[in-house]
């Protein structure tokens, strides 16, 4: 029995059956919420294009500054030494078409040339992706 004399039995029915409270996202806490993962997302994509793009022009230019070395060491090991002017021609490396400019022009010392060239891509010959200078001697003055 109960303190006021009724069975513990009668007393079940009339407990205050407890709400149970859920919290749940309204719709503007989940519109804002997808709203930033959206810019975040963007952002995220952003970076990465740069990226891929980075790494394509690195690739670019250090295909043509083997373009360049190659030329210049054809420059080195000329017999007879290159003649004063300019030159220019294509080349492939790795697969990709490159066009390059070679100067030789003369030095104050007439045992040294100077050699400067010039690598871009065919479609931008004015965009240079690799400017090489060098100096090559004539043993023989």
């Amino acid at each position: 029995m109960s303190a006021k004399g009724r069975p513990e039995r009668e007393l079940a029915p009339m407990r205050v059956a407890r709400r149970v409270v859920t919290r749940a996202f309204t719709l503007i806490e989940v519109l804002v919420a997808l709203a930033i993962l959206a810019v975040a997302l963007t952002a995220g994509m952003r970076a990465v294009a740069q990226s891929a793009d980075g790494a394509s022009s690195l690739r670019l230019r250090t295909l043509a500054l083997w373009v360049a070395q190659n030329r210049l060491a054809q420059a080195q090991l000329a017999d007879p030494w290159p003649a004063r002017g300019s030159a220019s021609g294509d080349e492939t490396q790795a697969g990709t078409h490159l066009v390059w400019r070679e100067t030789v022009s003369d030095t104050p010392n007439p045992a040294f040339r100077r050699v400067e060239i010039i690598v871009a891509e065919p479609g931008a010959p004015d965009y240079a992706l690799a400017r090489l200078v060098g100096y090559i001697g004539n043993a023989a003055h």
